[in-house]
């Protein structure tokens, strides 16, 4: 949602990483998983799936739902997140981003709720 343009909540983001060859995926899909130990601490980031598309095995399909954008901003500030960005470029042939702001929709309830 926005609010005179800023966005308010339900801040989410789709990420189509392409890796070089089958041995940079494995090592993409070891960076991820070390990322994942910071990630599940983050009050904010309410959803941070990975997917493999079917027949494309060289293919990760990120889907990120934040609480709202400042929650995506704390993300983006980890020390872990920081390190992914770094360190992926490595094993990647190309990065494809669309960011989204919610409309409706079931998602999860957050603490509190």
């Amino acid at each position: 949602m926005t609010n005179g343009g800023a966005v308010t909540s339900g801040y989410a983001l789709s990420v189509r990483f392409t890796t070089r060859d089958a041995e940079a995926a494995q090592q993409f899909d070891a960076l991820v998983a070390r990322t994942m130990e910071g990630i599940r601490t983050e009050p904010g980031t309410l959803v941070y799936v990975v997917h493999v598309p079917e027949n494309e095995p060289l293919v990760r399909y990120f889907y990120e739902l934040y609480a709202d954008y400042d929650a995506f901003q704390a993300h983006e500030s980890q020390d872990h997140t920081k390190r992914m960005l770094s360190e992926r470029e490595q094993y990647l042939a190309s990065t494809e981003v669309t960011f989204l702001n919610e409309l409706t929709g079931k998602r999860p309830a957050t603490e509190g709720t």
